[in-house]
């Protein structure tokens, strides 16, 4: 009877928390979203607390699969800056459900969520709607302080779905996201190894695009672009790599300072991010400086121009979608009333203590412990082209496995792809650019689709 007792009352505080979690889950459930098309998933949006007392809650916007989201894997999207918002862009411009454009809220086609559960994260405080109640926390931010907040967001997300806990999860992102997605995936490996079962992650492996892995190499292969799709002349192009590739320390040397404007002066009137591209001429965009005085402020800075896909002036539309009241009700968002405007990239981090070389390390030991690595790259981007990519996968002297060859996607050579023996699989989109699921949607999903499901991209098209 003893026995009995006890199974009831540990059946009865099982009941208990999975109820309040469904009331938490509910509570974050987004209905009445200004212009929302219709659609058959449901999705949640609010905040989660990083670790009790922190006074640090970072956003979140999720998305159920399509359809049958009970037997589809989870997946966090994470964009870079650092500063720059999951959720303004991987959400409202490239891979979300609903795409905000001039007149408010489209469907898209080929959302991710036709594969996945889509989980976007606002990280770290002070980027999007996510806050801290420290100023203090703003001077501690860098690589290290993003991967553990990132972490405690995720288990504490998970007690809130506890459904999805046991699901295979993966970690997807771009551009600075290439420091964001391995430290947060090798974060969450080492925990694993050393935490309990309430702690464990069912984690699988990671994808990154148009990625800063490695400064040397990324600079290198950003001059070598320009120069040989004639953005620069033969002079700029030779000062740029004497004074800027393969020096010590950050490269803010008076000579390479100026090699590096004259290399960005190269860019002017043209999208850096996606070189064939139009500008966005709406009046109300403005045109960012790049600062040059360190490699990761060379990244993080706000672009030239807007990195939309197939409306330059997208970025303008997002701001002013998710700086309405009503969007915020309905997201459950900046209920602290934040003293800023949302914004797509963050005006309050200005500093960033901690920016990795390289993470090319990282990449290796999470292949070597058997996790699934894809890495992707639009080849019409002049930020993070394809040939700094190409560099730094170089740099980690694998072994071929399958050589250089074309995949397809509907008839048509949708990129290339090689193969590694380590476990490593790098993809090209052709035509796109920095943000490949805004430029290639199509071709983007059937990417997913084919790391999730672990299979080779076509080789061949279909007949």
């Amino acid at each position: 009877m003893a026995g009995l007792q006890r199974f009831s009352l540990v059946l009865l505080v099982l009941v208990c928390a999975i109820g309040a979690a469904g009331r938490e889950e509910e509570e974050d459930r987004v209905v009445g979203l200004p212009g929302q098309p219709a659609a058959g998933f449901k999705h949640y949006a609010g905040y989660v607390e990083v670790r009790p007392g922190a006074g640090k809650a970072l956003f979140y916007w999720f998305f159920e699969a399509d359809e049958a989201p009970e037997k589809k894997p989870l997946l966090l999207w994470l964009n870079g800056g650092p500063g720059c918002s999951s959720v303004a862009y991987g959400a409202a411009q490239e891979l979300g459900p609903f795409l905000v454009y001039s007149r408010g809220l489209k469907l898209n086609p080929y959302a991710w969520n036709k594969a996945a559960n889509l989980l976007f994260l606002e990280a770290p405080v002070g980027v999007g709607y996510s806050y801290t109640n420290r100023t203090a926390d703003f001077k501690e931010l860098g690589d290290q302080v993003a991967a553990e907040d990132s972490h405690a967001f995720l288990l504490n997300w998970f007690k809130k779905y506890p459904r999805f806990k046991a699901r295979p999860f993966y970690i997807a992102g771009e551009s600075y996201a290439g420091h964001y997605v391995p430290q947060l995936a090798n974060l969450i490996y080492e925990r694993n190894r050393r935490g309990s079962r309430d702690s464990y992650i069912n984690f699988k492996g990671f994808m990154i695009g148009n990625a800063v892995i490695n400064d040397e190499t990324d600079i290198q292969g950003m001059v070598d672009y320009a120069w040989s799709h004639a953005i620069i002349s033969d002079k700029v192009y030779h000062a740029f790599r004497r004074t800027c590739v393969g020096i010590s320390g950050n490269g803010s040397s008076a000579a390479c300072e100026a090699a590096m404007k004259a290399f960005m002066r190269g860019y002017d009137g043209i999208d850096i991010y996606s070189i064939y591209s139009p500008l966005c001429l709406s009046a109300s965009h403005s045109a960012m400086p790049v600062k040059t005085n360190k490699p990761h402020h060379f990244w993080r800075n706000k672009p030239i121009s807007s990195r939309a896909g197939y409306d330059p002036c997208a970025e303008d539309y997002v701001e002013k979608y998710f700086n309405r009241d009503d969007v915020q009700r309905a997201l459950h968002a900046n209920v602290t009333r934040l003293r800023y405007a949302y914004s797509s990239c963050s005006n309050v981090i200005d500093q960033w203590k901690d920016s990795a070389d390289t993470v090319l390390p990282i990449i290796r030991k999470l292949m070597n412990a058997g996790l699934r690595v894809w890495i992707y790259s639009g080849d019409t981007d002049g930020r993070v082209p394809v040939t700094s990519t190409r560099y730094s996968i170089n740099k980690m002297e694998l072994s071929l496995k399958e050589d250089w060859r074309a995949w397809f996607h509907k008839k048509q050579v949708a990129g290339w792809v090689v193969e590694y023996k380590e476990g490593l699989t790098f993809a090209t989109v052709r035509g796109a650019g920095h943000q490949v699921p805004a430029f290639a949607p199509d071709r983007s999903l059937s990417l997913l689709s084919h790391f999730l499901a672990g299979d080779r991209l076509p080789s061949s098209s279909p007949r």
